[in-house]
Formats: structure tokens, sequence, C-alpha cells
């Protein structure tokens, strides 16, 4: 394949809500292009970007997928992202790579949650913006009311190029308000033919098209001139403002169409091409950024990077900033949904992919020898919902550990935690759908069979009160014995101040070289669980008196004395359990506070406070006990529509409530019996 200067290429993130047709609209791309021949259907599986077979099965995508093509001399990167919240991580990946962020807007559903979760994340990348109103040749589709949704939602630099011609089935084509002509299409030919603007539009896209240029006149300060004096401007000198006004992220246009039946996917194309900007890359030392690795079950890894400056060759050397390992790119490639197709060179700005370096992940940097680039890092949601998983037979348990760590490759927003207290292997994502695609992965594309049970909490004891406890080792086999005498005492210490070892022996009644193994009983008991089975936090163990043998003694004798002292005293000393209390900041439009406080309320939260955010929003932070917050991510969504976000983090342990010890009998009990 030729290689495009940078000025010839354009890297397009199309991102929004499910359902709004992105998938879709790269499928007509390529057709408008030339680039196929027929147009695949999300719903019977067969578009070029959907090809993962969760993809297909499920008729929504999954995961970013590369859709490259040329059109009009121009390399055309178009980045399709999910637009489930789920796999906000992939959205993410995909405005860390393009120039400019196409937010595709259905004209029936109008502005939902996920395009307003796309638009902060471009912001705070300060990518260019852009809009297609798609389907408008549905049943209650309504182009007027989806702009003023927008507008609403980003401002006044939302500014309209087109009004379509027709209503829902009666779609025809579009007027270009721009240059004040109609194009009209027929069905499933993408290459639309002038004619007049219909007398049904005339008054109204005379007043929009003078909106439109007030909006793209103003960020040039002579063109605002000659328009303020009735002069006539060029279309070449408009669109050049347009796309000057795009770049700099003061004006957002808007297109319209629709993907299913190629209505204005020609100038949407060529609007990409003539005022979509080209990459912000130079020439110089080669470096690169790895934004988004899959796993082949054929090629093995493939990383999808974009070139940040100089050219880069196959078969070229570069070093990773985060190993210092040196990689050779055998291979380039770009793709078209899972189709690669080999490049030898690609330009600054480019985006592409390779296969089989040796250890390359998703953010990493790879350059030549001596070149620092600097690198905005891809910020990934923390994944809160958690599925546990056990392996089905000693088979799936050898390959589980390889799978994990691949899950985690090709997502960054999943996390493996293998928690050896509560014995369980912990896979952490963003949502429902999310982990149920994990565990299918694991069995499709890797063979690892697991079945799944319900995350426990890590509950702690402590106690209340102090006691005192001999423990005692005594036995005599014909040889030498075991012989040992710890007397131990417990104290509650603080909440927070951990556990704390205090010896006071007087006399050498146990010799100084056995007190390390006495601290080690103590040690390995209060990890193993107290009187309730759980592990044992904020007390002080001290050792006072005890006996010893010269001959019998050894220092598994003082340890397994120490271990069987401190249970009874802690036995004695009115043990009580602890549940984890996490620290909620919740951040959430402030229509639905009430209804957060109130659910809080329910989980047996304190709320501590809240306060006024940004555009609305509410701030809430609440300690909230761990073991009702377990499934927050998805109760949350639902109260607030897909608005709400939080973060989680661990802060102390609180003592159980009577009613909540109630419920625990059962772990109790199990816990109990393994360990005997």
């Amino acid at each position: 394949m030729n290689t495009f200067p940078t000025d010839k290429i354009r890297n397009v993130a199309l991102v929004g809500h499910q359902g709004a047709g992105k998938t879709s609209l790269a499928e007509a791309l390529l057709f408008a292009s030339g680039t196929t021949n027929r147009i695949g259907r999300v719903e019977d599986g067969t578009t070029v970007s959907d090809f993962e077979p969760e993809e297909q099965k499920r008729g929504l995508s999954v995961s970013l997928a590369l859709v490259e093509f040329e059109y009009r001399d121009h390399k055309l990167n178009i980045l399709d992202a999910p637009g489930y919240a789920d796999f906000v991580g992939d959205v993410a990946a995909a405005l860390a790579a393009a120039d400019l962020a196409l937010f595709v807007v259905s004209a029936v559903e109008g502005v939902e949650v996920q395009t307003e979760v796309a638009w902060q994340l471009a912001v705070a990348r300060g990518i260019p913006r852009a809009f297609f109103i798609n389907k408008l040749d549905k049943e209650r589709s309504n182009y007027s009311q989806t702009i003023a949704q927008l507008k609403e939602k980003f401002g006044q630099g939302v500014a309209p190029l087109q009004l379509p011609i027709g209503e829902s089935a009666d779609l025809t084509g579009v007027v270009e308000l721009l240059d004040d002509h109609a194009v009209f299409y027929t069905p499933g030919s993408p290459a639309g033919t002038d004619g007049p603007i219909p007398d049904s539009l005339a008054v109204h896209e005379h007043e929009v098209h003078d909106a439109l240029i007030e909006g793209i006149v103003v960020a040039d300060d002579a063109l605002m001139e000659r328009y303020l004096n009735e002069e006539k401007i060029d279309i070449s000198d408009l669109e050049k403002a347009l796309a000057v006004g795009i770049d700099t992220g003061s004006v957002f246009p808007v297109l319209c169409g629709s993907a299913t039946n190629l209505v204005g996917l020609d100038r949407l194309a060529r609007f990409l091409c003539e005022e979509g900007p080209a990459p912000h890359a130079e020439a110089g030392s080669v470096a690169l950024h790895v934004f988004k690795t899959t796993v082949d079950q054929y090629v093995g890894h493939v990383n999808l990077f974009k070139v940040l400056q100089g050219s880069l060759v196959t078969d070229a050397h570069l070093t990773n900033s985060r190993n210092q390992k040196d990689e050779r790119l055998h291979q380039l490639f770009t793709m078209r949904g899972k189709e690669q197709i080999v490049m030898r060179e690609l330009a600054p700005g480019d985006i592409a992919a390779v296969a089989k370096l040796t250890d390359v992940r998703t953010n990493d940097v790879l350059s030549e020898n001596g070149c620092e680039v600097s690198v905005v890092p891809l910020v990934t949601p923390q994944p809160l919902l958690a599925t546990a998983i056990k392996p089905r037979n000693k088979k799936d348990e050898d390959k589980l550990s390889v799978a994990l760590h691949r899950l985690e490759e090709e997502d960054p927003v999943i996390r493996i935690d293998r928690n050896k207290e509560t014995r369980q292997t912990l896979i952490w994502g963003t949502g429902e759908t999310q982990l149920a695609i994990c565990l299918s992965k694991l069995s499709t594309k890797f063979g690892v069979e697991v079945d799944t049970e319900e995350v426990r909490v890590a509950y702690r004891e402590t106690i209340t009160g102090t006691a005192e406890a001999e423990g005692k080792v005594k036995k005599q086999t014909g040889g030498h014995g075991q012989f040992a005498i710890a007397w131990l005492r417990v104290e509650p210490q603080e909440r927070g101040e951990g556990v704390a070892f205090v010896e006071q022996i007087v006399g050498g009644v146990i010799p100084r070289n056995f007190i390390p193994a006495v601290e080690k009983g103590v040690t390995d008991t209060v990890a193993h669980g107290g009187a309730f089975g759980f592990p044992v936090i904020d007390i002080k163990v001290t050792v006072f008196d005890g006996k010893h043998h010269p001959v019998d003694s050894s220092e598994m004798a003082f340890k397994t004395a120490a271990s069987t002292g401190l249970r009874e005293a802690l036995a004695k000393a009115h043990a009580i359990v602890l549940e984890p209390i996490s620290e909620l900041v919740i951040t959430i439009p402030a229509a639905y506070q009430g209804d957060v406080m109130g659910d809080l309320n329910s989980k047996r939260g304190r709320i501590l406070g809240s306060s006024s955010g940004t555009e609305g929003d509410v701030e809430i932070i609440a300690f909230v006990p761990t073991s009702e917050v377990m499934r927050y991510s998805i109760d949350l969504r639902s109260m607030t529509g897909g608005r709400g976000r939080y973060t989680a983090t661990h802060n102390r342990y609180d003592p159980v409530p009577a009613p909540v010890m109630e419920k625990l009998a059962p772990l109790i009990a199990e816990h109990q019996h393994d360990r005997h």
C-alpha cells in the first residue's frame, strides 16, 4: 500500500451512544469510497468493523476497530469506538489516537448519555469535534429537535452545515448551507445529484445559512470585517476558515443523513478530507504511541499505534521507554476490520499496527534511542464491578493464569485480583456486559472454562477486652521431645494501629533465641484468623512468662505454643467482627441528588457532605459498608440513567451490627470448619 503524506491523512474517531449507527456509518463510508462493493449490516453480523464473535452475536460493538480506506487522494483511518457504557475505555483509546472526534447522534433518540461522556473525554484531550446526525430516514426522526439538543448540551459552537430534505421514509437529500444548493440521492447510490433548494426550505435555509456564516467568520478578523461590510466571501475562504475553527475547537460542524440509505455520505467523506484536521506530527526521530492491544489466536499480540513523529519503516529498531527494551518492528500493516494490509512506510501522524513484539503494552511509547517524546497518558476508568471465578477442572486451572493475563493486555480497564484472604480470583470491570464478554472470551478465545460465584467481602476481627492464656506444647516420643510454654496477654488497640508484639520475659524463662519463634506464631495466627476465623487487627500481644527445656525446646515448639495460647486468649477477650468501610465520591446531575442520598442511607451509608460541581453536577462523599456497594456501579447507572460516576477507596473497618452478624453465621461456620 502507498505511503500518504501527513497532510493527506485523517484520523477520525466515531463516538457516541450505542445504537446511534457508528458501525453502520463506517460501513457506508467504505462503500461510498469504493473500498467495498456491498454494505454489511450490524443485525446480520456482516460489517467490517464488528468482526469479533461476541460483536456478531450481540449486535453491538464491544471493542475498538480500525477501518482504513482511501478517498480523493486521502487516507482515512476511522476508529470505530463502542457506544455501550461498559466499554468507555476503548472510547478513551480512540480519542488518544484521533485528530477529530465525529459524534454520531441518532435523530430518533437525540443526544444520549454516552454522547455526553465521550464529549467530556474529547474536551479533556482538546480534540476537535464534529457531529453527524444519523437515522433521518427513520420514523420519529426530528432534525430540528436534535440540533436544539446539541446546542443546549454543547454550546453555540454547534454549526449545522446541512439541512435534510424530506422526513423519515421521505428523506431524499440534503441542503448544503455553505454554497446554497441541494443534493438529491437515489436508493443504493452514495453519489448525490445537485439540484435547486426546495421552496419549502428556502426561508429556513436562508436563516440557518446566515447563522452558519456568522459562526465561521467570528474566528477570522479579516473575514468578519468583510462580512460586516456585506462583501461577498468566496466559498473557498469560508471552507478554510471553517477548517481553522474546527482545528481550534471554536466550531463544531453538523452534517446529516442516513448511513443505511447512503444519504449524505459523499459529503461527509469530502468534509473529512477537506475540512477535517490533519495530524499535528512532524519529521525527526521516530516515535510512536501504542493506544490499543489485541490478542489474536493465530497472530498473537497485535499493537495498534500512532506515529507521533518521524517516518516509520519496516524492520525499524525502536526502544520501549517503559522497560528500555529494544523492539524490532518486522512487519507494519494497516487494518480494515480484521483484514491486514501490509505497509512498508508510515508518515508522521499515521495509524497502523504491528504484531509479535516482545513486551509492548497499551500506553507504551517506542522511539529511536535518545528521542524523548511527551505523551498525554491514556486514562482509563476505574473498574468497580467484580465477578469471582474458579476453573472448572484441573486442565482449566493450568491455562487460566495465561488467559487472564491476555484479557488484561487486551483491555487496560480489566483488572485481575487474586485475593489470598478470600481465596478467590476476581475479574474487575466497568459493568455486567463487559464481565460477561470476558467470561465468554475465556471460553471461546482461550479455551478455558470457568464457573462464577459471589464475591466475598474481606472481613476482619478484633477484641474489646483483655485476656491471658497459656500456650503449651509437651510431647515425648522416645528421642528428643517437644516442649514449650508461653503465657500471652492480649489487649485491644485503637482502630488502625495494627498488631503490636511486646516481649516482657524476665529471668530467661524463654531464651532470647526463641522469642522470634513466639512472634512468628503470633503473626501467623492473627493472619489466619481468630475466634471467628477472620484476620485479627488492632491488638497488642505481650509474651510475659513461659518455660523451656534445655533439650526438648525448639523454635517450632514455641511457635506452636504461641499460636495455641493466642487463640485461647482471643476467645476470652470478647472478639467482634469488623466490616470494611468504603469511601465513595459520587458525581451526579443535581436532579438525582435526592434519590442517590436516599439509596445511600438504605445501604447503611453515612453521608459526609455534598457540594456543587461544574455544569450542574453535585459531588457527594459518603462512608458505606463495602458489602453494600459491591454492585453499586449497576445501582448508580440505573438511578441516574448512566450519568452518575463514582470512585471507591477503602477507608477503615467498623464493628458489624447485630442484624448483619446473623447473616454472617454461615460464613463464620465455614471459616471455623476449614481451620479445623
